[in-house]
């Protein structure tokens, strides 16, 4: 059996009816799509897939409760089909959660106001209300806020998608299966344009520094908060910027002590909403909206925002005692938001736009604009309807986020560590990640011990769960794969030395020598480093949120 990635073909020259530039979320839906429309597809990615934003996101699948506010009630709507569809397809993914809204006497939003916008997105759903939180569950959580205020608890329920990461390498392979083509670490230099129309794409391989064109037939612009950088260095001139990009910033914080078990919808110090989820054994606070327009790949959390996410969670549990010393990193991403000067970010539609290049002077390329985790399926089909291809809307499903958990999944589990010889806890980890794959993946980790042993010491996934990573997945750094295919080191327990021994285990299997053992244990802690950022600890800022 051999265990090293497949080489990557040359591309110099092939005609391709689509051409998807930008490997987040929509651009893989959006490659799958076509590619299983029997369109021949290519999918290219500047760094690795769900790399951008979509890694950093608040990693909710929900219908949009505070958009109801804005009267985007087709957005909802769009938003609660598309999570009940992703509940049934990716139950091992994207789990039910539930959410508990919390106004005090300062509120901007009155109980009465929240009542009515509730009804309305049961209703929406096309659901009775489910039972919500206990009163238990609401009582410990008021046990937990600050006493000095009269808090009033609403309860309803959304779903969490830990990973969105995992969902963009499932259906990235789905894509491959069907006939794309796909390539990371891939940039796309400029899109040709002859005679008013898009002829090609030229692209640098960022690994190699192998420069190539490629014919296409259509262009679909994906690449999030650099769709306007895409077409200025294609010289595609548009009236007016098509993004006005806003960042949001997150936190992460250990487990403290009455953490909230559900998640939590509440207002921050300024009386915008952000949300306290609990995730991936830690606690995630987000998330804030301030206007950006500097390179989307070189983003990272202020000072002041990151003061503000620490106040306002430490404001709501005082009886916590969270410090600036208490989190884990931070991290930033640029929402590719329509452009609207001097509008107010909360305000800006989530609704995806599709802008049409042909009056441009680029027929047969569009640019994706805006868009979210709950809609990336239903935005790639609308994108392919645009393009000419007839593909039918799934039919509709009533799981409901308070369904209940598959009644096999003990059982899957059981024969997924008998079948790879791996602990129960293994098994379980390799099934809620990598879902119908994990049998695959057990029988791998049968043929050695080395394949069977964890990635490092604080974690049960499994050195065989990178190899397969690298051999399907399009991984190609180290990064890519503890990043985001097998996303251990976003852990609560993740060290230096963490990566040290999980780069030797790799690096065994995969036949690595010293230098490249070096060069890749370097790399992935420089992009580790660069995307889950360390806070200063002594800025006057952080002092101040701590008090």
């Amino acid at each position: 059996m051999s265990l090293a990635a497949k080489p990557r073909a040359l591309l110099e020259g092939q005609h391709f009816q689509v051409v998807v530039i930008g490997g987040g979320i929509n651009g893989v839906a959006v490659a799958r799509e076509c590619a299983r429309a029997g369109r021949r597809t290519l999918l290219v990615e500047q760094n690795d897939f769900a790399s951008g934003v979509t890694s950093r996101s608040t990693r909710i699948i929900h219908g949009g409760l505070r958009y109801l506010e804005y009267g985007e009630l087709g957005l909802v709507r769009e938003s609660l089909r598309e999570r009940e569809t992703l509940l049934r397809d990716r139950s091992h993914l994207v789990h039910p959660m539930n959410f508990l809204l919390l106004l005090n006497e300062k509120s901007q939003h009155s109980a009465l106001k929240v009542r009515a916008g509730l009804w309305l997105y049961g209703r929406l759903a096309g659901k009775r209300p489910g039972p919500g939180a206990t009163e238990m569950e609401s009582k410990r959580l008021e046990r937990a806020l600050d006493a000095g205020r009269q808090w009033s608890v609403f309860s309803y329920e959304d779903a969490q998608c830990e990973f969105p990461e995992r969902l963009v390498a499932e259906w990235l392979t789905e894509a491959i299966d069907a006939g794309a083509v796909v390539r990371n670490h891939s940039e796309a230099l400029a899109v040709d344009v002859c005679h008013g129309r898009v002829r090609g794409v030229l692209l640098r391989d960022t690994i190699t520094g192998r420069d190539e064109r490629i014919d296409a037939g259509w262009v679909i612009n994906c690449s999030g908060p650099w769709a306007d950088r895409v077409c200025q260095r294609s010289s595609i001139r548009v009236e007016k910027p098509m993004l006005g990009g806003v960042r949001g910033s997150h936190i992460v914080l250990p487990r403290f002590s009455r953490a909230p078990a559900n998640a939590v919808y509440t207002e921050a110090v300024d009386g915008r909403p952000i949300f306290v989820l609990p995730w991936n054994d830690q606690v995630l606070v987000g998330t804030t909206e301030v206007a950006d327009s500097s390179d989307p790949g070189k983003t990272a959390p202020s000072a002041e925002e990151i003061s503000y996410l620490l106040r306002s969670v430490a404001q709501l549990f005082p009886k916590a005692k969270i410090s600036a010393q208490s989190i884990k990193y931070a991290f930033a991403g640029v929402r590719p938001l329509p452009y609207s000067p001097g509008g107010k970010p909360s305000a800006i539609t989530r609704r995806h736009i599709l802008h049409d290049h042909a009056d441009d002077g680029a027929l047969h390329m569009l640019s994706v604009i805006g868009g979210k985790l709950t809609t990336a399926a239903s935005l790639a089909r609308e994108c392919v309807r645009k393009i000419g291809v007839k593909v039918a809307e799934p039919k509709a499903v009533a799981v409901g986020p308070g369904a209940a958990l598959d009644p096999f999944l003990d059982e899957a589990i059981l024969k997924i560590a008998r079948m790879g010889s791996v602990s129960e806890e293994s098994a379980r980890g390799m099934v809620e990640w990598h879902g119908k794959r994990a049998a695959d993946i057990a029988h791998m980790a049968l043929v050695s011990s080395e394949l069977r042993a964890p990635i490092c010491p604080h974690t049960s996934h499994v050195v065989a769960e990178v190899v397969e990573a690298y051999r399907r997945e399009c991984a190609v750094t180290l990064g890519d794969v503890l990043l985001r295919r097998v996303p251990v080191a976003l852990g609560p327990c993740w060290s230096e030395t963490c990566s040290r021994e999980a780069a030797l285990r790799i690096g065994a299997v995969l036949g690595w020598d010293t230098h490249a053992l070096g060069a890749n244990l370097e790399s992935f802690e420089t992009e580790r480093a660069a995307f889950l950022r360390q806070p200063a600890r002594s800025t006057t800022a952080f002092e101040a949120a701590a008090d």
